[in-house]
């Protein structure tokens, strides 16, 4: 089946069957590894992009339902060189540990911080629910997220 998909700004012909996943075509076709494999059911989250601004787990989301759509993952949340902010906050408290399920968690932040840009910390807490963490690193992911609703600058900015 030929479709048209757009990751991150940039339009891509496709010959693929249409019920491939999502997650697939992104890692193997196009190059894009951000996005993880987790449990393959869309439960974890690890796989999570945005497509049409919405939060979607792309192992379980077949390629044909992102036909036509804008497809945002990890690679693309940023602008250019620049991490996106949630990108540099991450690293100013130290979130990752193994860093398998960040991805996905940045981009449920992403959402949730482009759809209420002043989330409550109870907010956040259901905001990132569904996304799981084997290292259980969630208070760092919150205050990273608080971070930046706070405005706090990221910590290359300081010096």
């Amino acid at each position: 089946m030929a479709l048209r998909l757009t990751v991150n700004g940039e339009t891509h012909s496709l010959d693929i069957e249409a019920d491939t996943p999502l997650l697939w075509v992104l890692r193997d076709e196009l190059g894009l590894p951000g996005t993880k494999f987790g449990c393959g059911a869309g439960l974890c989250g690890a796989c999570t992009v945005h497509l049409n601004g919405q939060p979607v787990r792309s192992c379980s989301t077949p390629v044909e339902m992102a036909a036509d759509g804008e497809v945002t993952t990890i690679e693309g949340l940023g602008s250019g060189d620049r991490l996106h902010a949630l990108q540099q906050a991450w690293i100013d408290h130290g979130v990752p540990q193994c860093g398998y399920c960040q991805s996905g968690q940045i981009m449920s932040a992403a959402h949730l911080l482009a759809t209420n840009p002043s989330p409550a910390r109870d907010e956040i807490v259901a905001a990132m629910t569904g996304n799981l963490c084997r290292c259980g690193t969630y208070s760092r992911i919150i205050a990273a997220v608080e971070s930046v609703v706070a405005g706090e600058k990221p910590a290359q900015e300081e010096a």
